[in-house]
């Protein structure tokens, strides 16, 4: 996948024409997982150079579609897809960027838990965005974060890594705590029984072999995560937890984030860049420390 290119021109029909759009008109599935976006049984989904991209880049970004976090798919598929591309290509922050969107729930109580689609490079992967089933289970507080986690580890395969020893990009996005993984949830999710350990350091260590990790923690205005959050996550990931207080910053955040992480892009440049989005300063010099 991710053979065709990006057209900002082509996205702006697209865009235009959901601006007034309820999330309903806008995501295709309604009442159960879209089957191109089921993992059981997956194998690996691919990120592969092409005569057009000869140096993909793969990015996962995974959208926490539980409750009132719906919204940020939503926005993504009226506004924000088009703002990601625009300063990943048009600033050159990255080289060929490949992005592949996942759904993340609940793997005990929901039934969709971990939705998946594939890595393009065009405007298939607003396809596979607004394939996404906007669930809103959850059950209880904390999410199953790590899916997409496993997911990279053990179901991905990239040039950029194969041929160039280059990690991809991961980013989570979401407001709760971690639920941890059990083999059960795997079995549930992915159709196996993991040889491996799922305990949340293991998962994240094994996704971090080939992946660099970020998780974005939406606040809606307030400065901080929750300390309990904020340290379960720091645990994990050191400074690559995210705080991101206005969700219209989002695409900034994480297109800056890769932009620093290129060497394309100065820490300073990238606070400004969030700030002048609506972040507030102290919030952005977190993310971007120099």
């Amino acid at each position: 996948m991710g053979y065709s290119s990006w057209s900002d021109e082509a996205y702006k029909g697209v865009a235009g024409e959901r601006a007034g759009a309820a999330a309903a008109e806008i995501f295709r599935s309604s009442r159960s997982i879209d089957p191109r976006m089921d993992p059981t049984g997956l194998a690996v989904r691919e990120s592969r150079d092409s005569e057009h991209h000869p140096n993909s880049v793969p990015i996962i970004v995974a959208f926490d579609v539980t409750g009132s976090m719906g919204d940020i798919p939503t926005r993504f598929a009226k506004t924000l897809l088009g703002a990601l591309m625009t300063r990943l290509v048009e600033r050159g922050w990255v080289t060929d960027p490949q992005v592949l969107f996942a759904a993340v729930g609940d793997a005990v109580s929901d039934r969709a838990p971990f939705q998946v689609g594939q890595f393009e490079s065009g405007l298939e992967m607003d396809l596979w965005l607004t394939r996404i089933w906007l669930e809103s289970g959850g059950g209880d507080a904390p999410e199953s974060y790590l899916l997409p986690h496993w997911f990279a580890a053990y179901h991905t395969a990239t040039d950029a890594w194969e041929k160039r020893k280059k990690k991809g990009y991961l980013f989570s996005i979401g407001d709760a705590m971690i639920k941890p993984l059990d083999p059960s949830q795997i079995q549930r999710v992915f159709g196996y029984t993991p040889a491996g350990g799922t305990d949340n350091a293991a998962v994240v260590a094994a996704a971090a072999e080939r992946w660099e990790l970020f998780h974005v923690q939406v606040t809606r205005g307030a400065p901080n995560a929750p300390s309990e959050l904020a340290a379960q996550w720091r645990g994990l990931l050191g400074d690559r937890l995210l705080v991101c207080d206005q969700v219209d910053a989002i695409c900034e955040l994480i297109a800056a984030s890769i932009g620093v992480r290129e060497g394309r892009l100065r820490p300073a440049d990238a606070v400004a860049s969030v700030v002048a989005l609506g972040m507030a300063p102290a919030v952005a010099k977190a993310a971007f420390p120099s």
